[in-house]
């Protein structure tokens, strides 16, 4: 990747299939966000789950963390340390009020590891059909609380939304967090529902909200036989693909660019049109 201006910001998102070994799955992270970052990114995003895709829904309930004290944070903190790079940490389970469950928690680190950003999955999912069933309310503790992220590169203001996955369904947490260049989705969509939904709702959100998005997707069949959609993508402000990955281990990359932001809702200016 050439060398950004002050305008833009180099970005990647990580796509995985994530095992029930926690080590296992943070050497994995640990590789590609070294890979991305070698690519030149500035800012990399993990998918939801990304250290734990357990064989029962209650594994995540026994590898839970306090909030700033864990394997898990500390990790993490020293792989945004190590790589110079902020790195938004998909999801990991950290203790709620009720001691049998966990919230579902985006961490944002810094590039000297300092955690900067959280946010605790609002919206639970829930799906049954004859042979699928998830229902994330019996071991999540939902969260209650939209979060953005400001961050400060090279003299250059950059604000992120923060979302997970089932939160992708609902348009009003997004008009809520108000005007944003980014919005980050680390997501474990499952393949059902992501064949038909995925695409269309992630290039929806860059479009209503005149922003870019980018979603980092779980992609594969995972050890506990739960199949994943993946195509982890980067969508700009009018919509459109930029990059995308559609399953298997890997990370996508590219570029966010102020201009294009500008543009955009220059020629187009929907969010000063808004009445409601």
């Amino acid at each position: 990747m050439s060398a950004s201006t002050s305008s833009e910001l180099k970005i990647a998102s990580i796509q995985m299939v994530s095992t029930p070994v926690l080590q296992e799955n943070l050497d994995t992270a640990n590789r590609l966000i070294g890979q991305a970052s070698k690519a030149g990114a500035q800012m990399i995003v993990l998918p939801e789950y990304f250290c734990l895709m357990g064989l029962k829904d209650t594994d995540k309930v026994l590898a839970r963390e306090k909030l700033g004290s864990g394997p898990i944070q500390d990790q993490l903190a020293a792989m945004a340390k190590a790589n110079h790079i902020h790195l938004v940490a998909g999801t990991i389970p950290l203790e709620a009020q009720d001691a049998n469950k966990v919230l579902n928690s985006t961490l944002v680190f810094n590039q000297e590891g300092q955690r900067i950003g959280r946010y605790d999955k609002i919206h639970l999912f829930g799906f049954q059909t004859t042979t699928e069933r998830y229902a994330e309310s019996e071991t999540i503790e939902a969260g209650n609380t939209p979060s953005t992220l400001s961050i400060s590169i090279d003299q250059q203001n950059w604000r992120f939304g923060l979302s997970i996955c089932y939160d992708l369904r609902f348009p009003e947490l997004y008009r809520s967090i108000g005007e944003v260049d980014c919005h980050i989705i680390p997501a474990a969509f499952t393949y059902t529902t992501g064949k038909d939904h995925w695409e269309i709702l992630l290039r929806a959100r860059a479009i209503e909200n005149q922003c870019y998005v980018l979603a980092s997707a779980q992609g594969g069949t995972h050890l506990n036989q739960r199949r994943t959609w993946g195509n982890s993508m980067l969508i700009d402000p009018w919509g459109t693909v930029l990059a995308a990955l559609p399953e298997g281990e890997g990370f996508i990359s590219g570029v966010l660019s102020k201009d294009k932001l500008n543009e955009v809702r220059s020629k187009l200016p929907a969010l000063k049109h808004r009445k409601l």
